[in-house]
Formats: C-alpha cells, structure tokens, sequence
C-alpha cells in the first residue's frame, strides 16, 4: 500500500496520543477515518484537529465510543462505521488501543491487572476477530498491531513489576508475527505489521489511571497515593516515606508530565514512523532510537536482560528513569 489516498482507516483509541496522530496524518493523506475510543470529547478533539484545514469534499471522518476489551462495542462500532462511511470494507486497521497499570500480581487488584490485559491484549485480538471481514473484502489492506518495547523485556526497571502490560504486548507481538503465514495461506493480499514503540510523548500515564479508578478525575484516590508512596520508598525517592499526601499527588502530576513533555520521540514523530513501514510493507517496526537501542541489546545479551548491570548501562544509554 504505497499511498492512503481514497483508503478507509479504522482507528482504536483514537482520542489521543499516537491514534490521535494517526488519525491526523492519515486525513492530511487524503484517507478516510473511523475511529473509536472511550472518550467522547477526547475524539470530538481529534475530529477538530483533523478538520482544521478543510477536509477534501466527500472524506469523512467518524467517531465511536467503544471499549475495545468489549466485543459487542467493536461489532456496534464496525456496524456503524459501515453505514456512516457508507462501506463493506475497510483498507486500513490500527489496533491501538491500551492503558498501563495492574502491574502486579501482588500489589494490584485483580480486577486491575486483567483490565489492562483484556484492553491491551483483547482489544487486538477482538479488533482483527471483529474487522477482518471488512479487510479480505477489500482489493488490499493492512492490519497494525501496537505492541511495545515491553512485547520483547518485559520490565520497567528493578523496583516496580509491570506483569499485565508486559503480558499483553507480548501477546500482541506473537499473534501478530504468527497472522504473518496465517494471512499468507488465506489472504494474502493482507498484510500485517506489529509496532514496538519506546517511550513516546502520549498521556497513557493519565488516561490509564482514569480507566483504571473509573472516576476520570486527574487526582490519585487514598489508595493510589498509598501505593505510589510505597513505590517510591521502593524506588529510592529520598524521603518518601515521611512526603505528605499532597506531595505524593505533585509527584504523580510531574511524572505525567515528564512522561508527554519531556520523551524523546513525539506522537507525531511516531505516527509517521508507522505510515511509513507500512507503505513500506515491514512487518515489524520499532519506533524510537531508545526501541532500537534496546532491541539491539536483549537481543545480544538475553540471559542478562533483568539483571542490575544491564539496567544501569540501559539508563545511562538511553537515558530512561526507570522505576
């Protein structure tokens, strides 16, 4: 698929981030764009961003409230992007979807972790399920799976575990290499690729914690800020244990901001990273010098992935803080 011209793109979480980027460089293309996402108003944004310069006459641009971990919001979803964009196929299919959290099959609830495996996980595999008719329909497609660096380490450092998330993407990235021969056999004119971001500028550190306490609201409950108290202490933050609630909370807005503002590879930047491997036609593309890097190094030095030294030598190299 050289150019996007003309082409129908479905989008999960497409009200912020990385979707949201996509869905900009894609109209900009001249493609149609169904996205979905549990936020509303995230999307109504979106839409906004994407019709700013005057949309070319007859491309649309829909937006659908959806749970990708419920798989009757992604069959309502695909039934109405049929009839709003007036289509039986789709060329174009972002399974983008995710949130953090529920790290710890100690520490975390349940209901957290598989909240985070179900979103992070199912929703791509319930997003190839529901939309793969729509794709073999048409005379090509492409299907893209947002996995993440944490699809081959799975860990954010010494001091914080990272289970769900990093289960999830490891699912994501086999599914996807083993839908490479699976295609082949019975569709191939339907390609696939499985993308491994590093640290990308996205508010998932903000959004996962309001899909994760259900309130929406930018501040930590109680036994958030117990928890993240805990984390820190755990972390070596210098005197964590005595930081007020108020000072916990503070921390948590600075590292949400630290991890949009201050990461070394844009929403932007990375989007085009993936429309580029795309027309590209690669099966597998890592987003980020940090990715690279890091892939690079599990690769040369598996049986040393988790110990000390090589997090220490990763930090100084990449120059991530890892928890």
């Amino acid at each position: 698929m050289k150019d996007f011209a003309g082409k129908i793109a479905v989008i999960t979480g497409g009200g912020t981030g990385m979707g949201r980027e996509l869905a900009r460089q894609l109209v900009a293309e001249g493609c149609n764009v169904a996205m979905c996402d549990v936020s509303e108003a995230a999307m109504a944004e979106t839409r906004r961003l994407c019709e700013v310069e005057k949309l070319p006459q007859g491309l649309r641009v829909t937006t659908h409230v959806a749970d990708v971990a419920i798989e009757d919001h992604l069959k309502r979803f695909r039934d109405e992007l049929a009839e709003q964009q007036k289509t039986d196929r789709i060329h174009l299919l972002f399974n983008n979807a995710g949130i953090g959290g529920g790290g710890s099959l100690f520490t975390n609830t349940r209901e957290q972790w598989e909240r985070t495996f179900n979103i992070c996980w199912g929703g791509v595999y319930l997003g190839v399920r529901t939309f793969l008719p729509m794709l073999v329909a048409a005379d090509e497609a492409h299907i893209v799976n947002t996995a993440s660096v944490n699809g081959f380490w799975a860990s954010i450092g010494l001091n914080q575990a990272h289970t769900a998330y990093s289960s999830a993407k490891f699912a994501v990235k086999g599914f996807t290499e083993a839908l490479i021969s699976d295609l082949r056999l019975h569709a191939p004119h339907v390609k696939c690729s499985v993308v491994m971001p590093g640290h990308i500028g996205t508010s998932i550190v903000s959004n996962s914690r309001k899909v994760q306490s259900g309130d929406g609201s930018e501040r930590l409950n109680a036994d958030e800020v117990a928890l993240t108290r805990k984390r820190m202490v755990a972390a070596g933050v210098p005197d964590a244990d005595k930081m007020s609630d108020e000072d916990v909370q503070a921390a948590f807005a600075e590292r949400v901001r630290s991890f949009l503002e201050d990461a070394p590879t844009t929403a932007a930047q990375a989007a085009k990273i993936i429309l580029d491997g795309v027309k590209a036609e690669r099966w597998r593309i890592l987003v980020g010098e940090d990715a690279k890097r890091l892939d690079e190094r599990v690769r040369a030095t598996p049986e040393q992935a988790y110990d000390r030294a090589f997090f220490e030598s990763l930090t100084q190299e990449v120059g991530w803080r890892l928890g």
